[in-house]
């Protein structure tokens, strides 16, 4: 058996951080995280995109070092990230027997013991002993079968010969998922588990997540698969004071303390900054008295003279004095979602879809008509064509059978599934060219251009950023900014809530439910499914 096996340490499993702080280069990315993870522990970490949530996985599991705290680990785990690295000649079949290599290796120890005593090694009981244990604390014997089901309940490619390097990132994410579901390490960390997952998979993933025997903790903005696994949520949302919160009474009082701290937050500001400007204007107006207001009438004496203008001088020194005082101590509130009023055409079908046909990636003929302010929710398995139907729908695509046909003022817009930004450009510099083209191509005209400021996705600061530089849920929030830009009147959203924050995706929800454009949604998101439910659905299958 090889001496740096670890094995699982069940009940005394643990995982703590104390007063835990990183930052990279001048950016404070976590600040004083204190977090206890026991053997049978449920957590959901959430916050804006970009706060710095994968970080606090990679310090969890080891991949990174604080600057600041302490760090105490007992037992193995397990991390699912969001993209699964690869390397040439890799297989699904390694990728499994990386997982179960343990098991393996204790049941051929135990073979080996107990071959050594049918010889009558008498040293081989005491081997066989200690095989048999750490067999039984792997659950060695049904290692394999569990990551079989668990690939099949994903709809993992379950062919061990393919290549990993053939599989797409999602089709990459659920083989490494399922290989952790199989596994019996003492932690799962867990990077946005269920993006890439259709309704059978969400339902087995939650599923397995509270029957498991070991701690838990999710990086999601999944609503759903927070409110039925976490009991503690860990919120690295901004706050006043930098420091992150937790919640202890699940995703619901999450949601309900947090909405009321926010709406704290927005009134200590706003009376800030209202008291402020009220004692900068009384300073103004002091020291325009000083200039020559404080003069006494013709006549008056030297003495009344000199007593004006001590009064004046003192006048302005107490308003200096208070508006000195009076620190701006709480920071701006996080940025709101501005959705744009978008062009409704009512009575006129914009975009129609008559028995398209897409070979190999939407075989049933679907046909479809939008007219403004239309919703249409396109829901089914992975595979069925969602995303190739939208993509046909923008003209991305064009059909094998049937036809798309676009109204003359037809403006449509398509958020897709996956980020395809050029890398090295500056935020702000694609995002002005993006503007310019559209204003050149007389998409939109001068008086209907946005910013990515006015729309509330994106602050100073990230605009500074190279795209590459973002988040995937900075840059899903820049590819939704691009779309709106263009002010579309028929929106086609592919997965939109991917890597968004809860907060963002319940003002988007919002948005959509209220624009004049028409709505075209893909989603495997159960929460949005729910909020969506009254709208008009097509199923792919």
């Amino acid at each position: 058996m090889p001496s740096n096996t670890v094995y699982p340490a069940h009940s005394r499993a643990h995982l703590s951080l104390t007063n835990v702080s990183l930052a990279f280069a001048t950016k404070q990315v976590l600040n004083q995280v204190d977090l206890t993870v026991s053997a049978t522990s449920r957590i959901g970490i959430v916050g804006e995109n970009g706060r710095g949530k994968t970080t606090l996985l990679h310090i969890l599991a080891g991949r990174l070092e604080s600057d600041a705290g302490t760090v105490t680990r007992h037992g193995t785990i397990g991390v699912a990230e969001q993209e699964m690295s690869i390397t040439a000649g890799r297989t699904v079949a390694d990728a499994v027997a990386e997982t179960i290599a343990s098991s393996i290796e204790a049941l051929a120890e135990l073979d080996a013991a107990a071959t050594a005593m049918a010889a009558g090694d008498k040293d081989a009981t005491e081997r066989f002993a200690v095989a048999l244990e750490r067999a039984e604390t792997l659950e060695a014997w049904d290692a394999e079968r569990r990551v079989q089901l668990a690939l099949e309940a994903l709809d993992a490619e379950t062919n061990g010969a393919v290549l990993l390097s053939e599989l797409s990132v999602g089709q990459r994410y659920r083989v490494r998922l399922a290989c952790l579901l199989g596994s019996t390490h003492d932690f799962l960390l867990l990077d946005e588990p269920t993006n890439h997952l259709d309704q059978s998979g969400l339902a087995f993933l939650t599923e397995s997540l509270r029957n498991r025997d070991g701690g838990v903790v999710m990086v999601s903005h999944d609503r759903a698969l927070l409110s039925d696994v976490v009991e503690t949520i860990v919120s690295l949302d901004p706050t006043p004071d930098g420091r992150p919160r937790l919640y202890g009474d699940g995703y619901v009082g999450y949601r309900n303390r947090s909405a009321a701290e926010r709406t704290q937050w927005e009134q200590d500001y706003a009376h800030e900054q209202v008291e402020h400007a009220k004692l900068q204007n009384d300073l103004q107006v002091a020291q325009g008295r000083l200039v020559s207001g404080w003069r006494p009438p013709k006549g008056s004496g030297k003495h009344r003279r000199a007593t004006r203008a001590a009064s004046t001088v003192h006048n302005v020194q107490r308003r200096q004095e208070a508006l000195e005082a009076h620190a701006l101590t709480t920071p701006d509130p996080p940025l709101k979602l501005n959705f744009p009023q978008l062009p409704s055409r009512s009575g006129i079908t914009l975009l129609s879809a008559e028995h398209i046909t897409v070979d190999q990636r939407l075989t049933a003929p679907t046909s479809l008509a939008l007219s403004g302010g239309d919703r249409l929710v396109v829901t089914g398995p992975n595979g069925a064509g969602k995303s190739t139907l939208l993509q046909a729908l923008a003209g991305r695509l064009q059909p094998g059978a049937g036809k798309v046909e676009q109204h003359a003022s037809a403006r449509v817009g398509l958020v897709e599934q996956e980020s395809s930004l050029p890398a090295k450009l500056q935020v702000d510099q694609l995002f002005d060219s993006h503007i310019q083209q559209l204003v050149s191509r007389e998409v939109i005209g001068t008086k209907d251009v946005l910013t990515v400021r006015d729309l509330g996705l994106l602050d100073t600061a990230e605009l500074q950023l190279r795209v590459g530089e973002l988040s995937m849920g900075q840059q899903r929030r820049l590819e939704l900014a691009l779309v709106l830009a263009s002010r579309p009147n028929v929106l086609l959203l592919d997965e939109p809530t991917n890597h968004l924050s809860i907060r963002l995706v319940d003002e988007l929800t919002e948005a959509l439910e209220h624009t004049g454009a028409a709505v075209v949604l893909a989603t495997h998101d159960r929460q949005l499914l729910r909020d969506t439910a009254h709208w008009p659905q097509l199923q792919l299958r």
